[in-house]
Formats: structure tokens, sequence, C-alpha cells
């Protein structure tokens, strides 16, 4: 039998290229389980759990690209023992990779690098470029609930003592942790 997994990182990416890509491959559709908003460095996905578990000695486990299924060398590797003490075969796209081979389980070991190498470079650039917009002033953080205005009037308001945290809360449609750091901040 094939077993199929599909995985995407964010909410906005769509699973439907590697779910037509799996069925093209020979997977059917009630074999295919899939993540949706996870990501490749995140262990704890239960499509891949099922997918695992649905596994059988003489299946072949089916990813359209290694990237999909794990994005670092440990994980990769760790996922490709566990295949293999099943008696699984690994399919990345139309190509199955023996792991108690030699060569197969050093081509896919340098797959996995390169996913894991794919990974980093993503995560440096991100950090390159929220640093370039925080120099610019573009990326200030977490803004907060109440404007200035509304801010030194929570603090007025407070001070006259007429007001508990809670009717502050109430009156400004925020939380008691809102009131109390708006009140640290305009101190």
């Amino acid at each position: 039998m094939k077993i199929g997994y599909a995985r995407c990182s964010t909410d906005k990416q769509d699973l439907i290229v590697q779910k037509t890509a799996l069925i093209d491959l020979g997977v059917k559709e009630e074999n295919i389980h899939m993540d949706h908003g996870l990501t490749g460095t995140n262990r704890d996905r239960p499509g891949l759990e099922r997918a695992l578990a649905a596994s059988r000695e003489g299946d072949t486990f089916i990813v359209s690209k290694l990237d999909r299924l794990a994005r670092s060398v440990p994980d990769a590797r760790s996922i490709a023992d566990q295949l293999e003490s099943k008696g699984v075969k690994l399919a990345l796209g139309q190509s199955i990779y023996d792991p108690a081979d030699p060569m197969g389980k050093m081509f896919f070991n340098i797959l996995a690098t390169f996913a894991e190498f794919e990974a980093d470079l993503i995560r440096m650039r991100t950090r390159e470029g929220m640093a370039i917009a925080k120099a610019k002033g573009k990326l200030r953080g977490k803004q907060p609930k109440l404007s200035p205005k509304q801010q030194n009037e929570l603090k007025r308001m407070h001070e006259t003592g007429d007001h508990s945290i809670s009717d502050l809360a109430e009156i400004f449609a925020v939380s008691r942790p809102t009131v109390y750091r708006t009140l640290n901040r305009v101190r």
C-alpha cells in the first residue's frame, strides 16, 4: 500500500499541489495524511504521526519532496529510521530510497542536509529582513491597544480614585492587564 504525507507551513499556503502529486504517484486519497500550518521543524505533527502509524511492512511512504517531510537532518534521519524499522520504503516523488542500502542512505542524508540548509537560509533571511525593517522604523512590535489620548485619559481617571482597575477595563473595553500595562507606560 502507498501512504502519502503532505505539509505546508502556513495557513495561507495550499496543499492541493502536493495532494495532486501524491495521487499522481498512485496514493489513494484516503491514504493521504496532511498537516496544515505546521513547520517542518515542528516534530509534533498529527498528520505525520497518523501517516507513520498507518504504515505497515511492505508499504511505501511517499512525500512529494523531502522538505515537506523534515527540515533537519536529525528529524529526517529519525523518520527514515522509524520507517526502516517497520520495513516501509520511503519515496521522495518517484524515487524510492532504500535506507538499508549504503548508496540510498547516503543520497537520503545529502537531500536532508540540503533541506536543513534551505530552512536555515529562510530563517537567516527572515531575521535580516526584520532587522532592516526595525532599523527603518517599520517594525515596532505590538502596538498599544489605546491611543495616546486614551492612555492619558485612563491615567487621569485612575488618579482620581473614582474608578477601579476593573471599571477602567470595562470603560475602555480592554483587559485588566492592558490597564496595568498602560498605567506603567504613562507614568
